[in-house]
């Protein structure tokens, strides 16, 4: 699994089944270039993350990624911790080479190691304990996710910090009315990722429903939280050509794995919205933007 898997923002997936125990099946490896292209644009949100923990802890010895993907946010971690050693945790091999490549390029191969592990089954032969874990939008692919935060707790060293980036907003690219089809096209299209983020959740191996009270959560799992903080990324019209091509992805992948739950005028907009000769479409139309926010949550393992 992979903070930057997710989620077109708040991670698209592959093609919802219909019943609700039905287990989706997630080709991470297959989604590379979308969670490449997004922690990348994101990069600027990450790195005033990782400040504003580094703010908190005065020195770090080990940071485990937990679901760190392709390793985009891992190197950001190790930029931004100098002493530290990285170690990226996930379940898929190709994305932990695509980490073990890119912290070569970056200079920082010489203190970053991977880990091949599924987090419902904990953080495989990673070297605890870790003084800094970091878990981006992974936690929810776990069905026990009280159980799974049981054992970050454990992986920590006493005074270590886990920080959890779960919740805030889903993004916007679009005004409300865009002059082709129903105004309200996003907020129509989040009802259905909802409705298919509770199917995914439901069909996860051990699956237990749990109030998204992260803080709660935290606390039940053994550790004091200390803070929460919501990070923003806003970058308005006209959007650069990375950005652009950004949405370009995102759009496609919502009209392709939450296509049958969507209404039929509400798809011929999405084919509109995603036909590079259509002057109306976001190839083209001077009014894309795009805004969301990211929550993390932060707690402290009793010393």
């Amino acid at each position: 699994m992979a903070h930057e898997h997710e989620n077109i923002q708040r991670h698209e997936h592959e093609s919802a089944p219909r019943h609700a125990h039905d287990h989706i099946h997630m080709d991470f490896a297959d989604m590379v270039p979308l969670l490449e292209q997004e922690a990348e644009l994101f990069s600027p949100l990450y790195t005033e993350a990782a400040a504003w923990l580094r703010e908190q802890r005065s020195g770090t010895g080990l940071i485990v990624d937990a679901g760190s993907g392709p390793g985009v946010i891992s190197c950001l971690l190790a930029d931004a911790f100098p002493a530290a050693r990285v170690v990226a945790v996930d379940g898929v091999e190709s994305l932990l080479e695509r980490a073990r490549a890119r912290a070569g390029r970056l200079g920082v191969g010489d203190r970053f190691s991977t880990v091949r592990a599924d987090l419902a089954d904990g953080l495989g032969d990673v070297e605890y304990p870790a003084d800094l874990l970091w878990a981006s939008r992974s936690l929810h692919h776990v069905g026990d996710q009280g159980a799974a935060l049981a054992g970050f707790a454990r992986a920590l060293a006493p005074g270590g910090t886990l920080a959890l980036l779960e919740g805030g907003l889903p993004p916007r690219y679009l005004p409300r009315d865009i002059g082709v089809g129903r105004p309200g096209l996003q907020s129509r299209i989040d009802v259905v990722h909802d409705e298919f983020f509770d199917r995914m959740r439901a069909g996860l191996p051990g699956a237990v429903a749990e109030t998204e009270d992260w803080p709660a959560l935290l606390t039940a799992a053994g550790l004091r939280h200390t803070a929460t903080r919501t990070f923003l990324v806003d970058l308005p019209a006209p959007l650069s050509d990375e950005a652009r091509a950004f949405v370009v992805t995102a759009l496609t992948r919502l009209r392709d794995s939450l296509g049958e739950g969507l209404d039929p005028d509400d798809l011929a907009t999405l084919d509109r919205l995603l036909d590079p000769e259509d002057k109306a479409g976001v190839h083209h139309r001077p009014d894309v933007f795009l805004l969301t926010a990211h929550t993390i949550h932060v707690a402290v393992k009793p010393e």
